[in-house]
């Protein structure tokens, strides 16, 4: 009596690999776009990231995909780096820089056109305003966040922030950035601007904005800052 044969059944990270072929060949994943990071894309597919990195090394074999490795572009402090998960506030201080944050204003706002432009389902947002300076007086950033107008922050604008760190809110309202993008450059301060500053409107300043997405590709927080050139720089590095 003859057993039948049944084909074994295909490895994990094969179809993964076969999945993002499709959706690459589909057009879906246009060309040039990056694709998610291992840790969404491990989700996604409720596997390992080793799993994760096997069908991404199998699409760069098959010529679908090309990865980059060791790149990275930060912001920098007197040429401390300020790539740090509990924030800038904290990346100073581990590099002996001393500095103080003033809250300007917390209110929740209607912001149609951050939602347009990230394709957001809300439109409501909590908007909070700060600025840093150091021990002389000397005001080197403002900063302008939104963040989701989530139930956890229905009594942000009594309570503020925890700690007065934006980034242990977020963390305790289980908001934790994945992944995002960031866009530096720079133009003159405007009048509001050169008023919290304690600076002439028209001066120069580094401008950035910064995009982070939890694993779920959810909003996190979404941050405008002018930043003293004379102290911040970029720093990018690539391989």
């Amino acid at each position: 009596m003859s057993t039948k044969q049944h084909p074994l059944a295909p490895l994990k990270h094969a179809v993964i690999a076969k999945s993002l072929e499709r959706e690459i060949r589909s057009g879906r994943i246009g060309k040039g776009i990056q694709l998610p990071g291992e840790k969404v894309l491990a989700e996604r597919f409720s596997v390992s990231r080793n799993t994760v990195r096997q069908a991404l090394a199998q699409l760069g074999d098959d010529g679908l995909i090309a990865t980059r490795s060791g790149k990275g572009s930060f912001v920098s402090y007197d040429g401390a780096e300020l790539d740090d998960p509990e924030g800038w506030a904290v990346a100073l201080e581990r590099h002996g820089i001393q500095s103080s944050t003033e809250i300007l204003g917390i209110k929740q706002v209607v912001d149609q056109e951050l939602a347009l432009r990230f394709g957001l389902e809300q439109n409501s947002f909590f908007s909070i305003e700060r600025v840093r300076r150091l021990p002389d007086g000397t005001y080197i950033s403002y900063e302008h966040a939104r963040i989701p107008a989530v139930e956890q922050f229905s009594d942000l604008t009594e309570r503020g922030l925890i700690g007065g760190s934006l980034t242990k809110t977020l963390a305790l309202a289980g908001l934790i950035p994945d992944h995002g993008e960031q866009w530096l450059g720079s133009r003159p301060i405007n009048e509001y601007e050169a008023k919290v500053l304690r600076r002439k409107g028209g001066d120069w300043f580094l401008y950035s904005s910064r995009l982070s997405l939890n694993a779920s590709g959810q909003l996190v927080e979404f941050v405008e800052s002018v930043l003293d050139p004379v102290h911040f720089q970029l720093h990018l590095r690539f391989s």
